[in-house]
């Protein structure tokens, strides 16, 4: 149980210093929402994946990169600039969520 807990709150930070330039930019609510929530959700998920071959920091950034193509395409149709941006904290904070994980399992 002290896992699970420590994996939300993995996610929970990563998924604060995600939203915090959304705030700042006055950005829609639901928009700031689904990424906190995603970013939880990734702490959850990167933490006990189990990739052949691939663990820690690399896990991590294969992991929330891959998970947040769906979130790609929905904001490429209005947003095609935030596109880079959300690749790259994707890439960031999955390695470090990553790279953390291994800490606590």
């Amino acid at each position: 149980m002290k896992n699970i807990i420590l994996a939300f709150v993995l996610g929970a930070g990563a998924g604060i210093v995600d939203i915090i330039p959304m705030i700042i930019q006055k950005s829609d609510k639901y928009s700031t929402s689904s990424a906190f929530v995603q970013w939880l959700v990734l702490g959850f998920v990167i933490t006990f994946i189990k990739i052949p071959g691939v663990d820690g920091w690399l896990k991590g950034l294969i992991t929330a990169v891959l998970l947040s193509l769906p979130i790609v395409i929905i904001v490429m149709k209005t947003d095609p600039k935030s596109v880079f941006i959300i690749l790259c904290m994707s890439a960031l904070l999955g390695s470090l969520v990553g790279l953390f994980s291994t800490k606590i399992v």
